[in-house]
């Protein structure tokens, strides 16, 4: 069985920003308008995008009760991995 092709989608992310200096995504809006809230972070890390290529801070995030990798690149942009 091939894996899931995917590749970078970027979306418009609205975050919080923390006095101490970190930042919390809180919803992302998809290319088509679609608007969803960001349930929980439940990690942020330093990774890559294996599957989409991109490097930067990976947040492990819960939209509409599914995990997902949402990515914040060092050229100040946000994208996921789509399917394709």
């Amino acid at each position: 069985m091939s894996e899931e092709v995917r590749c970078k989608v970027y979306v418009e992310v609205g975050a919080v920003f923390r006095p101490e200096g970190t930042m919390r995504p809180v919803w992302v809006r998809w290319s088509d308008g679609r608007k969803f809230a960001v349930d929980r972070v439940k990690h942020c890390v330093r990774a890559a995008s294996r599957k989409a290529g991109g490097v930067g801070l990976r947040y492990t995030v819960m939209i509409c009760g599914r995990e997902t990798y949402l990515y914040y690149e060092e050229n100040y942009r946000w994208f996921v991995e789509a399917k394709t």
